[in-house]
């Protein structure tokens, strides 16, 4: 066997490794969606959405409270998170530049920090929130998940601007424009798809945390929107339904896992549609 038979048989070994490979991948994920269908449709009945938790064998029971706590927190930290990180990676992309010591710094702790575990970013904010005040909030689990969010749409933020060609900036600069229309006008608008798929994978990213909210918001059983308590979430009460004896709980928790894989689910194939649209443009 010669040298180019050899890479040959290589390539296709490669090849049939890494197709099965994704092939495997693919099986897991639909064996776990068709799992939660199975296990969660029967559950996901319109009580689970108007009405609120109730003890086990009491009817109506649903996860109204769990539901719009989610949102709240999960709106909250976007409203935080958002602008913090694309102002962040605004400033990294257009004023930090690659060789300044305090752009490689900051590029370097976003990395850092979105590896970090989410529950050591829970008991931080433990730390610096909760125990001084002396009791859980929505507030802290909006700022835990915020956290959690900026480094994402920041790294997001600066790779989508540096995508932009320089010809443009310095087109916009000739014909006068201050330095924050051109950044406002046209760089935001070259960017403007990946800058917001990154903001959809943020937001599904904390949408299915659970270890932040354990430390920080912790949960309520009753019907709450007053973010300077304790607030009901869904994923902490999908986490006490699953590991509860009651059978209309652990039915429930299989709805609430089923609400949030398609919610996580439906952000990333709108972020996958978007960059698709995107690439069909040019």
């Amino acid at each position: 066997m010669n040298r180019q038979e050899r890479r040959i048989l290589l390539n296709r070994i490669i090849m049939l490794l890494s197709t099965a490979a994704a092939v495997t991948g693919l099986l897991f994920l639909f064996w776990i969606i068709a799992v939660l269908f199975y296990k969660g449709f029967a559950a996901l009945t319109p009580d689970i959405f108007t009405y609120d938790m109730a003890p086990p064998g009491r009817e109506p029971s649903g996860l109204r409270n769990a539901l719009v706590g989610q949102l709240l927190l999960v709106a909250g930290a976007s409203a935080i998170g958002v602008p913090i990180g694309v102002l962040a990676g605004t400033y990294l992309s257009e004023y930090g530049g690659k060789k300044s010591r305090l752009a490689r710094l900051i590029r370097d702790i976003s990395d850092i920090m979105m590896s970090t575990p989410s529950i050591v970013i829970g008991a931080f904010v433990y730390a610096i929130l909760v125990a001084p005040m002396g009791h859980f909030s929505g507030w802290a689990g909006i700022a835990a998940l915020a956290v959690m969010m900026v480094p994402i749409v920041l790294r997001t933020t600066d790779d989508m601007l540096q995508l932009v060609p320089g010809s443009l900036r310095e087109a916009a600069i000739a014909l006068g424009a201050p330095k924050y229309k051109v950044i406002v006008q046209v760089v935001y608008r070259g960017a403007k798809t990946g800058m917001l798929t990154g903001i959809l994978l943020s937001i599904a990213r904390i949408a299915g945390e659970t270890a932040p909210l354990l430390f920080t918001s912790f949960s309520n059983n009753f019907y709450s929107t007053d973010l300077n308590q304790p607030i009901a979430s869904l994923t902490v009460t999908m986490y006490n339904y699953a590991t509860s004896p009651y059978k209309d709980w652990i039915d429930q928790g299989w709805a609430a896992a089923l609400i949030l894989a398609l919610f996580v689910l439906g952000a990333n194939i709108v972020g996958r549609l978007i960059i698709r649209k995107k690439k069909g443009e040019h």
